[in-house]
């Protein structure tokens, strides 16, 4: 097809490729805008990789991919909950450090009471003497039951009316496969560590009276070692006096020897008890590490990944910058069509 020619002017060529007609417009610039498009396409993905490098984040928001930024948002909620049960056993085991350091210090000195009383039944011994020295440890062993308080829980010294109740620590946060929640809690029943109890002399271990039996199974008597204001009926306090016979001796020695069997009892129970929580605090503490390494694989984003993309863009934008200089300047050469 031969297309007419206009007096004055070129010919005009027609390039014909593939059977499509390409023409040049001053109205729209196909290759200025195809670099346009690329241009802004490398200028979203450079702006994504910015927001990643200057977050850390791969996923930062539900946008980016909500199924991982649903996942590591509950991950994360729990992780809170295990930093608060993990103070939570901080919290127990310094309860627990305190009533068993109160226990220890208690049976030294009942140790101690425990030799003044074998020595009083050595013949020719001042009785009275031996009595002044078991007053000052019991006094020490009142001030030992009171003074082991932490955080206003006193484990050893009991005054309520109801007496003492079981301890609970916050173990553990637990999250089931439907999604429901619970908690665990470590129990110790902190009646059996009591010393004193000054509300019902019989829950103390040194204010109750503690029966002597004979070979034949015969009660013979009942001593407790510390009055807390009401005695125990029918028992008698461990004190020393010139005309105390061998046989109370012998009495207050075996009730002494139930004493310290029971205060070690109480402190092997809160050692097991201590070190549970001691297993417990570093298996949390491991969790909660294991569950942000997990998260992190989620929505982290990979540092070295991201600044080998951001090089690659920059790149390509400069390219593309070139490539839309170019495209503009293709339709500037028409004016060169009109020059005389």
């Amino acid at each position: 097809m031969t297309l007419p020619h206009v007096a004055g002017t070129a010919p005009v060529c027609p390039v014909i490729l593939q059977g499509h007609f390409q023409m040049t417009s001053i109205l729209t610039n196909t290759g200025a805008m195809a670099a346009l498009q690329t241009l802004r396409s490398i200028n979203s993905n450079m702006e994504t990789t910015q927001n990643r490098i200057s977050s850390g984040y791969r996923v930062e928001t539900a946008a980016d991919n909500a199924a991982y930024w649903s996942i590591a948002t509950t991950m994360r909620s729990d992780n809170s909950a295990l930093a608060t049960v993990e103070d939570a056993l901080g919290l127990g085991a310094a309860k627990t450090d305190t009533a068993y350091t109160g226990l220890k210090s208690a049976i030294d000195v009942m140790t101690e009471i425990k030799a003044k009383i074998t020595a009083a039944r050595e013949p020719g011994v001042d009785k009275t003497k031996i009595d002044k020295e078991l007053s000052e440890l019991k006094n020490q062993l009142s001030s030992i039951a009171e003074s082991a308080s932490f955080s206003g829980e006193n484990w050893l010294y009991n005054t309520a009316t109801a007496g003492m109740p079981t301890k609970e620590i916050v173990a553990s946060f637990n999250r089931s496969t439907d999604g429901s929640v619970s908690l665990t809690t470590l129990n110790y029943n902190a009646a059996e560590s009591v010393m004193i109890d000054v509300s019902s002399a019989g829950r103390g271990i040194l204010t109750k009276g503690w029966d002597v039996v004979n070979d034949a199974g015969a009660t013979t008597g009942s001593f407790y070692l510390i009055n807390s204001g009401t005695p125990p009926a029918g028992a008698d306090e461990v004190k020393l006096s010139a005309t105390t016979s061998n046989s109370d001796i012998d009495g207050m020695l075996n009730s002494v020897e139930k004493m310290l069997q029971r205060l070690t009892d109480s402190a092997a129970n809160l050692g097991a008890v201590s070190s549970r929580i001691d297993l417990q605090t570093k298996f949390v503490s491991t969790l909660m590490d294991v569950i942000d390494k997990g998260v992190g694989r989620l929505v982290d984003a990979d540092m070295d990944e991201e600044s080998t993309r951001l090089k690659a863009l920059q790149t390509q934008q400069q390219l593309g910058i070139q490539a839309l200089s170019i495209a503009n300047t293709n339709a500037q050469n028409i004016l060169t069509l009109f020059k005389q």
